[in-house]
C-alpha cells in the first residue's frame, strides 16, 4: 500500500521544484531565527537569496553532531520555546546530550512519514503492532507509536525489555507486526526457545528493524527463526527519529527515503565532495520541512549508496539508500585496511556452529594493531573436545582473513557470554590510543 501516492510517486521535475521551494523557505527561516546558521552563512559569505534551487545546496555549510552538542540545549531551535511540544535527547555519554525538539507541525510530520513507512512495509489498519522500541527520551518508541495511530492500526506499546512478558503479549494479543532492533529480535527468539516456544508459531508476519546496522545474513537468520518478512527502517533522532526511510514490502531492495521532506546527498567519508553516482559514501540530510530543529546538510556518519529512479517492485519514485554498511565513526582502520563490523557479521552468520553474537576488540601491541574477534558458539560445539574447537577456530579465522585481507585472532566464547542489549548492541571495543 502507498500511503501518499501523490508524493511518494512524484515525477522527478515536480519533486525537484517542491524541494527547491522548501529549501528556499528553510534557508530564509534559519537565517532569520537561528544565530548559529546566520553566523555560518556570514562566514561563508552566503545570503538566502543566493539559494534559488535545490542544485545550490552544495553552497551551504555542513552541520555536525558536535554543533548540536556545542549549542546544548536549545540554541539551535528555530521557534520560541512556547511552540515546542516535545523534547528528546541522547544519553550524552560522550559529552552534552544531543537535544531534538518538535512543534505541533513536526509531530504531524513525524506521524505522516511514519505512516508512510509502515504502509510501505505492508501494514494496514488490520494489523496489531507490538512496539518493542524504547519509549522515553529515545525517539524510536514514540515515533513508531505516532505512525501506527496515523495509519489506523492497533499498537501494543510494550517498549523495550521484559522479554518473557513481550513473548506472552505476542502470544495473547496475536501481534502481527514486531518493531525492535535486529539484535533484540534474535535475543527474543533465543528466549522463546528456552521457554519451550517455537517463535515460528506466533502470528507475526512482518518485523520492522532498525537503530543499528544489520546485514542481509542477519535478515535471513531473523526470517528463519520467526517465519516473517524482516524489513529495514532508517532514521535518526537529529533528523526526526524513525521515518526517514524504509524498505518496501514488495522488494526489500533498498530503503525508500522520503526526499520531499529529507533531501539526501552522498559525500566522501571525511571529505566534502559528492561521490560518483552509485558509489558508497556518507549520507548527508537536509530537513526541508522541520520547524523546531531544522538542520542543513547534516552529516549522519552513516555509509550508504543511493539509487535513483522508479522502484521496479512498488512503483515509488523516491530515491533508495542501501542498508547502512557502517559508520564513519565505527570504521576501524587496522594496518591500513578499512574494516566495518558488518563485514565480519556477514562471515559469522554463514558459519553454522557460530551464534550471531560477536565482539571486536582492537588493541595495539608494540607498533602493530591487532584485531581479536570474540565469537559465541552454540552449546553443542562448545562442549565438544578441544580438537573440534580448534578446527572451528581456524575455519572462522580463515574465512574472516579471506574477506578482510588482515590477520585476526579468534577467541571462541561460551554461549550467552557476550552481553545482550535491548537497544543498540556494542560490537566494538577499541583499546588503542589513537589521539
Amino acid at each position: 500500500m502507498i500511503w501518499q501516492k501523490e508524493r511518494e510517486c512524484m515525477e522527478a521535475g515536480a519533486l525537484q521544484e517542491l524541494q527547491s521551494k522548501r529549501l528556499r523557505a528553510l534557508v530564509q527561516r534559519v537565517y532569520e531565527n537561528v544565530p548559529f546558521y546566520r553566523d555560518a552563512f556570514d562566514r561563508h559569505e552566503i545570503v538566502p537569496s543566493d539559494i534559488s534551487s535545490i542544485d545550490d545546496i552544495h553552497q551551504l555549510p555542513f552541520t555536525r553532531k558536535t554543533d548540536l552538542r556545542d549549542n546544548y540545549p536549545f540554541n539551535l531551535f528555530a521557534v520560541p520555546m512556547s511552540e515546542i511540544l516535545e523534547i528528546h535527547a541522547s544519553s550524552g555519554t560522550t559529552g552534552n546530550p544531543t537535544v531534538v525538539a518538535y512543534t505541533k507541525k513536526d509531530i504531524a510530520l513525524w506521524s505522516e512519514v511514519m505512516a508512510r513507512t509502515l504502509a510501505a512495509a505492508g501494514l494496514t489498519k488490520d494489523d496489531i503492532v507490538q512496539n518493542a522500541y524504547g519509549y522515553g527520551l529515545f525517539t524510536g518508541g514514540l515515533g513508531v507509536h505516532y505512525g501506527v495511530l496515523e495509519l489506523g492500526a492497533s499498537v501494543v506499546p510494550a517498549s523495550a525489555g521484559g522479554t518473557k512478558r513481550q513473548l506472552k503479549l505476542m502470544e495473547d494479543f496475536g501481534s502481527t507486526v514486531i518493531t525492535c532492533t535486529p539484535s533484540y529480535s534474535i535475543f527474543m527468539a533465543e528466549e522463546a526457545h528456552e521457554m519451550g516456544i517455537d517463535p515460528r508459531k506466533f502470528k507475526l508476519r512482518v518485523g520492522i528493524y532498525g537503530a543499528e546496522p544489520w546485514t542481509h545474513s542477519m535478515r535471513q537468520e531473523i526470517e528463519a527463526r520467526w517465519d516473517l518478512k524482516a524489513l529495514d527502517i532508517y532514521g535518526l533522532s537529529e533528523i526526526i527519529g524513525p521515518g526517514v526511510a524504509v524498505e518496501c514490502y514488495e522488494g526489500q531492495d533498498g530503503l525508500h527515503l522520503f526526499s520531499d521532506h529529507f533531501y539526501p546527498e552522498i559525500i566522501e567519508p571525511g571529505g566534502e565532495h559528492a561521490v560518483a553516482r552509485g558509489e558508497s559514501g556518507e549520507l548527508v540530510i537536509t530537513t526541508l520541512t522541520k520547524e523546531g530543529l531544522p538542520l542543513i546538510r547534516y552529516r549522519t556518519g552513516d555509509i550508504v549508496t543511493l539509487t535513483e529512479g522508479e522502484c521496479p517492485h512498488c512503483g515509488r519514485t523516491s530515491p533508495r539508500i542501501s542498508k547502512v554498511k557502517g559508520r564513519t565513526d565505527d570504521m576501524l582502520i587496522i594496518r591500513g585496511i578499512n574494516v566495518f563490523p558488518s563485514q565480519i557479521e556477514s562471515v559469522l552468520l554463514k558459519i553454522e556452529e557460530a551464534e550471531p553474537h560477536y565482539l571486536l576488540v582492537v588493541d595495539r601491541v608494540g607498533s602493530l594493531d591487532q584485531l581479536q574477534v570474540q565469537v559465541e558458539v552454540n552449546e553443542t560445539i562448545f562442549s565438544d573436545e578441544v580438537k573440534g574447537l580448534e578446527k572451528l577456530k581456524k575455519k572462522i579465522q580463515r574465512e574472516i582473513e579471506s574477506t578482510l585481507n588482515i590477520v585476526v585472532n579468534i577467541k571462541l566464547v561460551e554461549p550467552r557470554s557476550i552481553e545482550r542489549s535491548m537497544g543498540k548492541s556494542v560490537r566494538v571495543i577499541d583499546k588503542r590510543d589513537l589521539y
